[in-house]
């Protein structure tokens, strides 16, 4: 079978985007291919910072012929009907179709069209100039004479060359000839820029992989990657060091090099006064290098930094090591300002008593400066929500009402409410914005707060993710919760909710964190009383609690989801008016634990099939007694259903007014005997309507005391 490889080959793409751009391509040419009939074994994409290239092997050489037939009106039908078919058919006058008779509708036009097979390096270069012209790079440019003219090609950066070659292992392969834009389709690419930058010529893959390589270019983005891991590790290990692993940055440098070369450089020990994450950061956004740590230490840097060339230099790299360490060190002095700075007094520190007043600061406190200052300048959080000093009274309001539902010292979470936004208004975070929180867990340390406060500066924006953990210290929690639920209910308020896939406010993620923090640190909280205070926060706004209620019911479905639970337990569980979290959890939990007994799976047919029948009699107004009357008893079933289900409700009802789920299934569990006994032995439709209505009610009660603990009518089983 013959495969077919393919290259375009440009200027340096976006490290960003390279890896969605080559499964793009393998995806919009394999679908291509597809629908014009062929098939094949196995596509693979591959990509450097100059190239993206695809291996698709076992490509059938030509489509198969097709013969279809096209059903048409029937014969007596009216010529505008006649012509819509010949159009659809593509026949160019009726005596082309045939007639076919069928015994019930008469006889009828039948169009039969060939469709002759095509060669795959005709479909192919037909297909592949539409996907370049059509590709959908998030930015793309024009470029040279021809981008002047209306139409013209667009590419993330200048489109050099093409290979595309096809064939089978035993031949020798041909060229797809096509041509877009003047750039024309062959078997010629070249390797590195500066080591290899001669033409090359290519037959298929294997051949074309080998002579890349020869010529300085890693083709496989994993196998860089791969490189670039081991050698750093090594390279760190000979000099007694451990390298700081960074996932995101490998990837990224992985798409900045062909032929990746390993090689350390160093600053200054001075700079190592400047907190790691700073330091890392710097030397991360500015220079793409990875930092070290000594061998076993936890938290501490070394002075030693991992950098990746794209050439292999004469010298060994010592003149790209020492080029690389001068930038490094111009960004850490930088960065040891900022951090020395944010120690110090703000120049206009006599302006802000009125706001250290309002939150009761003291203006000595580095940290305590920078939240007067928040306050101050006015600092917008939103448009229609206010300033950032307005949001952060209305978190403390609502943390001090939480500490004891959480356990926490309110004086504790009043200090760290007023803290957990200062470090916004710190030089760190203002050149590192992804810092928030941890430098102002470092400053409130350095000013001596309690370690609590500390913790909540850096733990309230938690988690951040499903992977993300959930702050535990009580003070963190409170605080948590309160930033999370007044932007949930401010959004709210102003009717900005996540419509579709667009969150831009990332609503659903601080739900999903309330959630979590909620569940994971097993708090019970009414969302209803909090959500109507936390409205109140907002004047003029609607209190939407119920509306916010459903929304939070949709994230905690989905968590819950996420960790195993049948999504059909959480919905019998769960009723509009269900506001805390954690008794839901436990309920699906109690719930599931029945239902994986015998008596739970029994228990459920009895009660569902009470339920439909209730239900179905109901539709038809059959007259349903108010209340079970046992002197209309007929059958020993009855009155032992009847004593069963008194006892069941009321021992369930004691259970779950003590919380204790778990013994409200199993008090439901002893129903299932006189249940299925019920069933074996009474008919529910007697001809007595007395006895029928009264039949009927113990159906209800059966119903009403299940419904105690979950609606088994949305339980699939």
């Amino acid at each position: 079978m013959p495969d077919l490889l393919l290259e375009l080959r440009s200027e340096e793409i976006p490290a960003r985007m390279q890896r969605k751009a080559a499964g793009d391509l393998r995806k919009m040419l394999t679908d291509g291919l597809v629908e014009a009939g062929l098939t094949y074994e196995a596509a693979r994409e591959y990509w450097t910072p100059r190239r993206l290239a695809l291996d698709i092997r076992g490509l059938t050489a030509r489509s198969k012929d097709i013969r279809e037939e096209v059903k048409g009106p029937s014969t007596s039908a009216p010529e505008q009907a006649v012509q819509g078919f010949l159009r659809k058919a593509g026949l160019s006058s009726i005596a082309e179709a045939h007639v076919h008779s069928d015994p019930k509708k008469g006889d009828f036009y039948v169009a039969h069209i060939a469709k002759p097979g095509r060669a795959a390096e005709e479909i192919i270069a037909e297909l592949v100039p539409g996907i370049i012209r059509n590709f959908p790079w998030p930015k793309s440019m024009r470029w040279g004479p021809a981008s002047a003219k209306p139409g013209s090609l667009r590419w993330v950066r200048p489109l050099q060359s093409i290979v595309c070659t096809f064939g089978p292992e035993t031949e020798e392969p041909v060229v797809v000839d096509f041509e877009i834009d003047g750039i024309r389709s062959g078997n010629v690419t070249y390797g590195h820029r500066f080591h290899a930058p001669g033409p090359i010529t290519v037959r298929r893959f294997d051949d074309y992989v080998a002579k890349l390589e020869t010529a300085k270019v890693v083709l496989d983005a994993d196998r860089r990657k791969e490189i670039i891991l081991a050698d750093a590790r090594n390279i760190a290990f000979a000099n007694g060091l451990d390298l700081v692993e960074d996932e995101g940055l490998l990837e990224e440098v992985s798409g900045l090099v062909e032929w990746p070369v390993v090689l350390m450089g160093e600053f200054e020990q001075d700079f190592l006064a400047i907190p790691g994450e700073v330091i890392r950061l710097t030397i991360r956004a500015n220079q793409k290098c990875f930092v070290t740590r000594p061998q076993g230490a936890a938290d501490d840097l070394s002075n030693r930094f991992i950098l990746v060339a794209n050439i292999e230099a004469k010298d060994g790299g010592k003149e790209i090591a020492y080029g690389n360490g001068k930038v490094v060190r111009a960004r850490l002095s930088d960065a040891l300002y900022f951090w020395k700075t944010d120690q110090g007094d703000l120049p206009d520190l006599d302006q802000l008593g009125e706001s250290a007043a309002k939150f009761d600061l003291d203006l000595k406190k580095p940290l305590d400066q920078r939240m007067a200052r928040l306050d101050h300048l006015n600092v917008t959080f939103h448009a229609k929500l206010g300033t950032q000093g307005r949001r952060v009274a209305r978190i403390k309001r609502l943390a001090e009402q939480l500490a004891s539902v959480v356990g926490a010292d309110s004086a504790l979470v009043a200090r760290a409410s007023v803290l957990a936004k200062a470090d916004l208004q710190t030089e760190v975070v203002g050149e590192f914005p992804e810092l928030q929180g941890a430098m102002g867990r470092k400053y409130a340390l350095l000013q001596g707060e309690h370690a609590s406060v500390a913790a909540a500066a850096e733990e309230h924006y938690k988690p951040q993710g499903p992977s993300d953990r959930v702050p535990t210290d009580p003070v963190s929690v409170a605080v948590a919760l309160a930033d999370k639920l007044d932007t949930l209910t401010g959004f709210w308020a102003i009717d900005e909710k996540p419509t579709g896939s667009k969150d831009p406010f990332a609503l659903r993620r601080a739900a999903l964190g309330v959630v979590r923090i909620l569940i994971e640190n097993r708090i019970r909280l009414a969302l209803a009383s909090v959500f109507a205070k936390a409205f109140a926060n907002f004047k003029g706004g609607a209190d939407q609690s119920s509306d916010l209620l459903a929304f939070f019911h949709d994230r905690l479905k989905v968590y819950l989801r996420d960790q195993g639970a049948r999504h059909d337990l959480i919905d019998a569980v769960i009723t509009p008016a269900s506001d805390d979290l954690l008794q839901i959890v436990r309920r699906v939990e109690a719930l599931g634990s029945l239902l994986d007994t015998d008596e739970g799976k029994n228990l459920l047919a009895g009660t569902k099939r009470a339920a439909n029948i209730l239900a179905a009699e109901e539709k038809k107004k059959t007259l349903v007694a108010e209340t079970v009357e046992p002197a209309l008893f007929r059958e020993e079933a009855e009155k032992k259903l009847f004593a069963a289900v008194n006892q069941a409700e009321k021992e369930a009802g004691q259970a779950i007014q003590n919380e204790d789920f778990s013994a409200a299934m199993l008090a439901l569990s002893v129903l299932r005997e006189p249940v299925d006994s019920f069933f074996e032995g009474v008919l529910v439709n007697d001809e007595d309507q007395a006895v029928r209505a009264n039949r009927l009610a113990l159906l209800a009660r059966i119903r009403a005391a299940t419904d105690q603990v979950a609606d088994f009518s949305k339980i699939v089983g």
